[in-house]
């Protein structure tokens, strides 16, 4: 593959993935006696005495380069120089005292997002160009839940989430011409990429596995004229641990749709998110739906389709009008 060396890749595999958890995803990582978990997938744990990552659902080990391209969703090129292409390499046969107090320097350092630029035309563009309405977009820069910025030289959609005072928590970052999907050092996953409803107030929210397709099912509910005004939230993957946060910190909710994507993963996992909401007394009373896309893998994919429905509707129409001005 063009952009890495068989070199490259190899030392990508050996790179130690707690390091790097540590420096980039330092709010993953959680105790589980004497061994490390992963907040956001509790399978994936790390083994301390034997110095590597155990996948339990998978049933085999995983390395840096697994992790960023199987849960993180990078292409092999991003991935192998994200790695190798930074501070990130190999395990190291210790760690002494002061590696120790460095990495809990580094857990501490404040989240700050990307400096944005001043002209976003490339990100709407983007936007636009996966089906996304101008007013939906017109709406996000102007609740500053996106905007563009810059990554390596490189053009960056940023979708950013707050907490209930309005102070960004979080933020990702997509790729405009290429494949990087990145968050932002020191993100708080609990407060991932939410689209608000139009009325303060409700007590519907709609979960979606990323923000692209949040933004698809309001453009969606414009073409199609729903009666609906509820919180669109964004996971960043797969993981409740947005959504948990988001149902208690809005006690209000009285309903959860899940619009997972149309695979084996989305259904497996919006039946662990039910059953998870309907096993904790907490969330009991809400009522939970799953509503998977009828058409395309996922939301976005869906909206795509229905905008070239129309737009096919649209052309057959205009000559039996014209016939009829005739």
């Amino acid at each position: 593959m063009p952009g890495v060396t068989k070199e490259q890749i190899q030392a990508a595999r050996e790179a130690d993935l707690f390091t790097y958890l540590q420096f980039h995803e330092p709010g993953v990582l959680k105790r589980d006696g004497p061994n490390f978990r992963h907040k956001e997938h509790d399978s994936l744990v790390y083994v301390t005495g034997k110095r590597y990552w155990y996948w339990n659902s998978r049933g085999r080990s995983i390395n840096a380069l697994d992790y960023l391209i199987q849960i993180r969703g990078y292409g092999l090129v991003d991935a192998v120089h994200a790695l190798v292409g930074g501070e990130i390499r190999y395990t190291p046969a210790y760690r002494s005292t002061a590696e120790i107090q460095v990495s809990k320097e580094l857990e501490k350092k404040a989240f700050s997002l990307p400096w944005a630029r001043r002209c976003a035309t490339a990100a709407v563009s983007y936007l636009q160009k996966r089906g996304i309405s101008s007013e939906v977009i017109r709406q996000c820069l102007q609740a500053g839940i996106f905007y563009e910025a810059r990554y390596h030289g490189e053009p960056v959609c940023v979708f950013v989430g707050k907490d209930d005072s309005g102070k960004a928590k979080f933020a990702c970052m997509r790729s405009i011409s290429g494949n990087l999907k990145k968050d932002v050092y020191g993100s708080d996953k609990e407060y991932n990429f939410c689209y608000p409803p139009q009325s303060p107030g409700s007590r519907h929210v709609a979960v979606f596995e990323a923000p692209i397709d949040a933004l698809s099912h309001a453009t969606l509910q414009e073409l199609e004229g729903w009666k609906w005004d509820g919180y669109r939230l964004s996971l960043g993957g797969t993981s409740h641990v947005a959504l948990t946060s988001f149902l208690e910190r809005h006690p209000e909710i009285r309903r959860v749709t899940l619009y997972m994507d149309h695979d084996l993963a989305g259904f497996v996992n919006a039946r662990k998110i039910k059953t998870m909401l309907h096993e904790d007394k907490r969330f009991r009373h809400i009522r939970v739906s799953v509503n998977p896309p009828r058409m395309g893998k996922d939301y976005n994919e869906k909206l795509l389709q229905v905008r070239e429905q129309l737009q096919t509707s649209q052309h057959q129409r205009r000559p039996k009008e014209v016939a009829v001005s005739i």
